[in-house]
């Protein structure tokens, strides 16, 4: 048997951190680390497993005592936690496992900080071998995933590890891999073109296991592409609506699709039938010949806006991404950027700066074309990016700053919130014919154990917007506005006034972000 301590690093200041609601409704963390939990049920049972999630909680000495195996993971933004963590349990005499997507893409620097069992790609195929090398007696060793796991057989997360009550939103994986080929991608050489699923019923099993755990609330569907597979995707949804309806809707769902969606409008209302509320969309660039340098074709094949109203008025809110920086682009995109997304009614916006990801298409490219950078700068303009752009950092940088800027003032993303509530449909039930809300079978109840404060982010909300807020009469005149005119809708418009909170907060930090960089270059 082993005892082993499963790491999740923190994660910096960044467009999900979501700290004000975190902070209105007592919740620690977003989303717990799916990727460990699944690490965690392809782990032999009778190894003792303990999973502290740094998002959460900090690490104490008492979490060292008996271990005999640190298993870390991380993405990019977590490197430096990641390789601090390695360090840390080589230097107390604990062997350590490392996988996940940084280690995949950076092995040698993971191997450098004292990484002794290293795993790159999938773990359905990689962790079982590590699992027999320990057994063999090896102290060392790297498992590469060569086949891309078939999920039928994938084991359900293990959930039990997690305190629901910790999280805003719980997750899911249904597939993984997108059948599209975006350059800057990282995607397609994680997880291939050829999308893999999970079947319906693990689907549902996974589900049922959070619900038993007594969560409700949101659960993020971490698909690299919802809907790339249309017909396993509506098999799934079908089978969703059911399990929803029988045990009355204890979820609602955001996930992440490509823009096509908003030319399928059944698509779409299977998606708000099974009570998804909210769609992340890579709109990347409001300017067609980057979108097609950059193999984004999708964006390019129909109307982008008009794809993106119809997902919005069917009922589903997008939350849109731009990048800055991507060849091809012309001064000034940080402004059309914002003019698109005022134009689209998009109140949730990312506005990037493009770095290039290892093993992308992008990134081959500009090795050859001699314009990666070595290392990864720690202060200054060179910090924002890992490639020499066409265009200077600095313009690119200052376009990013004045675009959210302009986004995130008050009044500006109020009145994009407004718009896009008032262009969504009504919800079903309030339609004249609705049926009956479902309510669950009272024999499968069980007690929640995530509840909120019912009325304090509520009242927050009202203090910060409607007291104290720059735009204090525009948020009570919204308010009447909404409920006189799509009165089904205020809750979800009440919810994106609230996330405009986090997006203000964010934005003040990319503010100061720039100030700090200014002084690093003088």
């Amino acid at each position: 048997m082993k005892n082993v301590l499963m790491l999740n690093p923190p994660l910096p200041l960044s467009f999900w951190s979501f700290r004000e609601t975190l902070a209105m409704t007592g919740k620690k963390a977003l989303l717990p680390p799916l990727g460990l939990l699944t690490v965690a049920a392809l782990l032999p049972r009778d190894w003792n497993l303990r999973l502290v999630d740094l998002n959460v909680r900090p690490l104490i000495e008492a979490d060292w005592d008996g271990i005999d195996l640190l298993l870390v993971t991380g993405m990019l933004v977590q490197r430096e936690s990641l390789l601090a963590l390695l360090a840390e349990a080589k230097a107390r005499g604990v062997a350590t496992a490392a996988g996940g997507a940084y280690p995949t893409t950076s092995p040698k620097e993971v191997l450098d900080a004292g990484c002794d069992f290293l795993i790159l790609g999938e773990g359905e195929t990689t962790i079982p071998e590590m699992v027999a090398a320990i057994a063999a007696g090896r102290t060392s060793g790297t498992f590469v995933c060569v086949d891309k796991p078939a999920l039928a057989t994938s084991p359900p997360p293990r959930y039990d590890l997690i305190a629901p009550g910790d999280y805003e939103s719980m997750s899911v994986q249904t597939s993984r891999g997108c059948p599209f080929a975006c350059e800057f991608c990282d995607i397609v050489s994680l997880f291939g073109r050829v999308q893999r699923h999970k079947t319906p019923d693990q689907v549902i099993g996974e589900l049922e296991a959070i619900r038993r755990l007594g969560f409700r609330g949101t659960v993020f569907v971490a698909d690299d592409n919802f809907i790339g597979h249309r017909s396993r995707t509506v098999a799934l949804l079908e089978r969703i609506i059911e399990w929803q309806t029988k045990h009355g809707e204890p979820f609602d769902f955001i996930t992440q699709a490509s823009v096509n969606l908003g030319q399928d409008i059944p698509l779409i209302g299977l998606l708000t039938a099974a009570n998804f509320s909210y769609v992340f969309v890579g709109i990347e660039s409001p300017d067609d010949d980057v979108l097609t340098a950059a193999h984004k074709h999708q964006n390019v094949r129909n109307p982008l806006l008009a794809s993106l109203r119809a997902i919005n008025a069917n009922g589903l809110s997008v939350i849109g991404s731009f990048i800055l920086g991507m060849d091809g682009e012309k001064a000034g995109a940080g402004e059309r950027m914002r003019v698109f997304a005022e134009a689209a009614d998009l109140p949730w916006v990312m506005v990037n700066v493009l770095r290039a990801l290892p093993h992308t298409a992008l990134w081959d490219r500009l090795k050859a074309e001699g314009r990666l950078q070595d290392g990864i700068a720690e202060s200054g303009w060179d910090s924002l990016t890992n490639f020499t752009p066409q265009r200077p950092i600095d313009e690119i940088f200052a376009e990013q700053v004045s675009a959210l800027n302009a986004l995130y003032a008050p009044g500006a993303y109020l009145g994009r919130a407004l718009r896009a509530t008032l262009a969504m449909r009504p919800t079903r039930a309030s339609m004249p014919g609705a049926a009956p809300k479902a309510t669950a079978d009272p024999a499968l109840a069980i007690p929640q154990k995530n509840r909120s404060p019912d009325f304090t982010p509520l009242l927050r909300l009202i203090w910060r917007q409607g007291v104290t807020g720059e735009a204090c009469w525009q948020f009570w005149r919204q308010l009447a506005i909404v409920a006189r005119h799509n009165p089904s809708r205020l809750r979800r418009y009440i919810v994106l006034c609230g996330m405009g909170e986090n997006l203000f907060s964010f934005v003040r930090s990319i503010r100061e972000q720039a100030e700090t960089r200014r002084c690093a270059s003088s």
